[in-house]
C-alpha cells in the first residue's frame, strides 16, 4: 500500500514540476527584451561568404573585400516596414562618415517553388525605395538564399552588425538603428574604432 502511494504521489508531483518549469520560462520570456537577441559570432570574424552585388550584374563581394575598414552590416528589404522607418537615420549616419554595407534579405523566394528570380523587377523597386528614403548604402550584397544570413544567425530584418578593420563582429543588435540605440550602443566603439585605425 505505501508502495502505490509512493507512486500516486509521485505522479501527481512530477506534472506539477514541470509546470512549474514551464511557468518559469514562459514568465522570463514575457519580459525579455527581444532586441537583446544577440548573434553568437560575436568576437568572431565574418564568416567566408561570395554573394552578388543586388544592383551590379557581374559584381561579386567576399569578406575579404570588407578588410581594413570599420563598417556596419545592415540586414534589410523592401518588404520590411521598420527598414523603411530606419532608413533616412541610416543615411544620416553615412553623411557623417560611417560606412554602411547593404544584406538584402529577399523573404518570399523558394527556389524549389519560385524558379527563375526576376532580379530586375527587384532592382526596380529598390531603387524607387531608396530614392523616396535616403539611400545609406556603400552597396547592397544580395543574399537571395540566406546562407549568409544563417552564418551570421539573423533572425529576421532589420539588424545591424559592426564589424572592425580585421573583420571581426563588436556588436550585433536587432531592430531598427535609431539615433538612441546608435548613442548608447553603437557610438562609442566606432568612435573608439576609427581613432584607432586614424
Amino acid at each position: 500500500m505505501s508502495g502505490e502511494n509512493k507512486n500516486s504521489k509521485l505522479m501527481f508531483a512530477v506534472p506539477l514540476i514541470i509546470f512549474f518549469l514551464l511557468c518559469i520560462f514562459l514568465f522570463k520570456g514575457l519580459f525579455s527584451n527581444p532586441r537583446e537577441l544577440q548573434t553568437g559570432r560575436l568576437g568572431q570574424e565574418m564568416p567566408a561568404f561570395n554573394l552578388p552585388d543586388l544592383m551590379q550584374e557581374n559584381k561579386n563581394w567576399s569578406e575579404k573585400d570588407l578588410l581594413g575598414k570599420v563598417y556596419l552590416i545592415n540586414v534589410w528589404g523592401t518588404w520590411c516596414p521598420t527598414c523603411l522607418v530606419e532608413l533616412p537615420y541610416l543615411t544620416k549616419l553615412r553623411e557623417r562618415g560611417v560606412e554602411i554595407i547593404g544584406l538584402y534579405l529577399e523573404q518570399g523566394y523558394d527556389p524549389d517553388f519560385d524558379g527563375e528570380f526576376n532580379i530586375q523587377a527587384l532592382r526596380d523597386e529598390v531603387s524607387q525605395m531608396l530614392a523616396r528614403t535616403g539611400n545609406p548604402y556603400q552597396y547592397n550584397i544580395f543574399d537571395l538564399n540566406r546562407s549568409l544570413a544563417f552564418d551570421l544567425g539573423v533572425s529576421g530584418a532589420p539588424e545591424t552588425f559592426l564589424v572592425d578593420s580585421k573583420g571581426v563582429i563588436l556588436l550585433h543588435h536587432t531592430g531598427d538603428l535609431n539615433e538612441r540605440t546608435w548613442r548608447a550602443k553603437f557610438a562609442p566603439k566606432f568612435t573608439e574604432l576609427k581613432e584607432v585605425k586614424l
